[in-house]
């Protein structure tokens, strides 16, 4: 067995929470091994390429003024803003962009290479090594021990996964890569609490066959904005456009024909899948008086015809969902690139955490993402990067860092997860913020870049320019109560 270099941090998974928590660990100057199964998709977007969107869009705004990457990696892969909620008041407006897919996960992966502090390995972590009940190193299956002093675990979907199309299953935590062995089974023997989940995505359709002519279109604003309170360019390229088409009786009635041989209706499936976000064999069966469901067709980048069918999420046979999409407006000679597929994965109740996301049961072990019964993107950057920040000031012997619930949207669901845990994959509403009212996607940066640098995380300059930043009247500094000088 081979033994690699030390380091202070391993973060295991290379997704958006893992992601963050490398970075955050690394600029506080932590040194970080980032492992994941396949260096070829750090940062790919699973499911939806967006970011953004209701509740969501205020936690990249977070993010950004905690110093994370999600932000200015969104922006710069954009090919469409929207500012959501606009006829309404503005604690809910609400940022969202639609990426290129390949561009943002290529965009992550040259920000971290151009972190110092973090390192990558491409291998499987198959145990956590602990020694007297705190973290000492991880193991890889190809039988690399790495002794560290902190681990952040963000499995995402992989943990005992397992893909469902119909009749068919394959083990796997997402389409073409195989699925993880091993830490779920040590953490249980430990006296940790397992659960599984699902979640799902809808087939990808080849654009060049959808008649667009069919479709409404869905343009970007006008006067596009972006996430990143740093001066980063975003995309100065044509936005392209979304559209919007309808389900109908007999896209309905097509679906029905495969329901015997769904996973979701015939018991296959034992995690329960977001309620929020359901399959569309889930909505017409939920909702069998509604004659039509939105269908939103976005598309996965500027250099690619491959088409996201948003709001078709779907776990029935590859036969069925052909006949059921080209009953759709804009789709009767509709091309498959791949169909859709439910997930089921491992979790663990949030309870078993500390607010910092650290394990109760274990010392220096954290957990973020998806592997504590979330949902989204967002939500579990947020995660990595509380998780990330909060590893390095415990190894540096610091106070811990944790955002109260009238802080911030990511305080809310960090709180929420700890305190009421979840048994459906979580995802954030401005409805689940009591302070939403002062929670604002705009004020993010005024809310959060103090405690940011305070930390070391936010840099002097990025400090000057929120204090030289012009306020609405009779706006007041967040922490001093002192108003700002115009």
């Amino acid at each position: 067995m081979y033994t690699h270099e030390p380091y202070d941090l391993v973060v295991v998974g290379a997704g958006h929470a893992g992601n963050e928590a490398a970075a955050a660990a690394a600029n506080l100057g932590s040194r970080v091994l980032l492992v994941t199964m396949n260096m070829g998709v750090i940062g790919q977007m699973s499911c939806n390429p967006a970011m953004g969107g209701v509740a969501k869009g205020q936690i990249v705004r977070e993010i950004d003024a905690l110093g994370g990457y999600s932000g200015i990696v969104s922006d710069r892969s954009m090919v469409q803003f929207r500012m959501l909620n606009r006829s309404k008041g503005p604690a809910m407006w609400s940022p969202r962009t639609q990426n290129d897919r390949a561009l943002f996960a290529s965009e992550w992966r040259r920000m971290l290479e151009q972190t110092p502090n973090v390192h990558f390995l491409q291998d499987n972590v198959t145990r956590i090594v602990i020694e007297n009940g705190a973290v000492s190193g991880i193991e890889t299956g190809l039988g690399v021990v790495v002794p560290c002093r902190a681990v952040v675990l963000t499995s995402g979907t992989f943990m005992n996964g397992i893909m469902h199309i119909g009749e068919r299953h394959i083990g796997g935590g997402r389409a073409g890569e195989k699925a993880s062995h091993g830490i779920t089974e040590q953490l249980v023997q430990l006296g940790f609490e397992a659960g599984r989940m699902k979640t799902g995505t809808p087939p990808r359709v080849d654009g060049r066959s959808i008649d667009y002519s069919q479709l409404e279109e869905q343009l970007g604003d006008e006067n596009p904005g972006k996430f990143s309170y740093l001066p980063t360019a975003a995309s100065t390229r044509i936005q392209l456009s979304c559209w919007i088409t309808y389900t109908n009786a007999e896209v309905h009635d097509t679906l029905r024909t495969g329901f015997d041989r769904s996973p979701m209706f015939n018991g296959r499936i034992r995690g329960l899948g977001p309620r929020y976000c359901p399959s569309i064999e889930d909505k017409i069966d939920r909702f069998a008086d509604k004659e039509r469901h939105q269908i939103f067709v976005e598309p996965e980048g500027w250099d690619t015809v491959e088409t996201y069918i948003n709001g078709f999420s779907t776990s029935l046979p590859e036969e069925v969902q052909v006949a059921a999409l080209r009953k759709l407006p804009g789709f009767a000679h509709a091309r498959l690139f791949r169909p859709g597929y439910a997930v089921e994965y491992d979790y663990f109740p949030p309870t078993q955490l500390k607010h910092t996301l650290e394990t109760k049961l274990v010392d220096g072990l954290y957990f973020a993402g998806q592997i504590n019964g979330t949902t989204g993107y967002e939500e579990a950057a947020c995660q990595g990067l509380m998780a990330g920040i909060n590893a390095h000031l415990k190894l540096a012997k610091k106070d811990p860092f944790v955002l109260r619930r009238d802080e911030a949207y990511i305080g809310v669901l960090i709180d929420d997860l700890i305190t009421k845990g979840t048994e459906e994959p979580y995802r954030m509403f401005t409805s689940r913020a009591e302070f939403r009212l002062l929670l604002r996607q705009d004020n993010a940066d005024i809310r959060l870049t103090e405690r940011s640098h305070a930390l070391g995380l936010a840099s002097d300059e990025r400090m000057r320019r929120v204090k030289k930043a012009p306020l609405c009247e009779g706006a007041h500094w967040p922490i001093t109560g002192r108003r700002r000088e115009p």
